[in-house]
Parts: C-alpha cells; structure tokens; sequence
C-alpha cells in the first residue's frame, strides 16, 4: 500500500492551495482518512479528519479555511486550504486506516509528506 501526496507549493498569504492524496495497492476497505502537519522540532498536529462515510472534523486552527474531501471510488483525500496564513507553512501528510484483506486488522499508512509555504 502507498499514499502518494502531491499539491504542496509556495503560495502568498490570502492565497489557496489544493492538496491530495491518492492510495494505491492491494485494498479492501480505506476508513478514517487525514491529514497532519508538522514543523522541524514540533511534534505532528492534526488538520483535519473524514470518516469513510463523510463526516469531518478540523482543528481550530483551520476551521472556516480549510476543508477535507474524499472520493472514495479514487480512494483519494483531499484538502482545499484557502485564506492561508504565514503559521500555516508545514509539512503536510495524510494517513489513511486501511484493511488490506477482508477479515484482516486495519493499520495507519502514511504519505510522504508534502510541503506548503506560506509567504507574506
């Protein structure tokens, strides 16, 4: 199993980003999906979170800018990043719950991060 991100840049404060997340390989089932960040020295922090069945959670720092999205026949996560602050420069990750046979255990698999500049 891989998650591939792609989407991250430079972008001026005030602007937008769109990030993505694609999973690939041998899959049964794709549950929670998220997204993280983490600056050098800090510990990773949660951005925003969808369930299989869509329901979203985001942390307060980006709640009303950021939205999460899902297309689960792509098995792709998204996140639309808009009115985007200096603070919000990081290194972004998804994760993905994923149960790769039917009747096997769920594990964490994570992409490799991708990194968004803010500039003001």
């Amino acid at each position: 199993v891989q998650l591939q991100a792609s989407g991250g840049g430079l972008v001026q404060a005030g602007g937008s980003l769109r990030l993505s997340c694609k999973a690939s390989g041998s899959i049964a089932v794709i549950g929670d999906m998220a997204w993280y960040r983490q600056n050098p020295g800090n510990q990773r922090e949660l951005v925003a979170t969808i369930t299989s069945g869509g329901s979203t959670n985001y942390a307060d720092a980006v709640k009303g800018r950021f939205t999460i999205s899902r297309d689960n026949a792509e098995r792709t996560v998204h996140l639309q990043m808009d009115s985007l602050k200096v603070e919000d420069t990081s290194v972004y990750y998804c994760k993905a719950l994923i149960r790769r046979y039917t009747y096997r255990p769920q594990y964490d698999y994570w992409g490799q991060g991708t990194q968004v500049t803010v500039s003001s």
